[in-house]
């Protein structure tokens, strides 16, 4: 069984401002692109948002083929692979006990992670990797529907 690999992208213009997310997942000769947006939200929720979707569309497929989640966010692939055992640990606290920020899309990403089981790896944005530009193409066509 071939594997899937989804690529995906979150943005915003201005922090918070419009953003857009994205993702493009591919297993084998299948291609499947998912993206929206928010009109007020911060690039963290629009990069989660693109894991979560990505995942969704990936669990969808209801096969078992092993699932490679690829982002260029630091941000999503610690928390979700490192961060999340501390802070479910200390009741959504971090280290320095505040609360932590986006934890609804956190518990979202963490309940769909724990059923798709995906690996998780991270790559360089706008560095030329083309499955992240493809999706850095459809997070900026998001973020346009909300100009004015």
């Amino acid at each position: 069984m071939e594997p899937i690999v989804i690529h995906t992208d979150g943005g915003c213009s201005g922090n918070p401002g419009p953003g857009g997310w994205a993702f493009v997942l591919a297993q084998g000769a299948l291609e499947v692109i998912g993206s929206g947006g928010e009109a007020n939200t911060t690039n963290n929720r629009m990069e989660l948002r693109a894991v979560i979707e990505g995942l969704l569309e990936a669990e969808r497929r209801a096969t078992d083929a092993p699932v490679e989640l690829v982002t260029d966010s630091q941000y999503v692939k610690n928390g979700i692979t490192t961060w999340i055992i501390s802070w479910k640990r200390n009741g959504w606290r971090t280290a320095s006990k505040a609360p932590v920020k986006n934890q609804e899309l956190w518990e979202e990403l963490d309940t769909v992670s724990a059923r798709v089981k995906p690996r998780y790896s991270w790559v360089k944005g706008h560095a030329g990797h083309e499955g992240n530009e493809r999706c850095d193409s459809l997070v900026q066509v998001e973020i346009g529907k909300f100009r004015t």
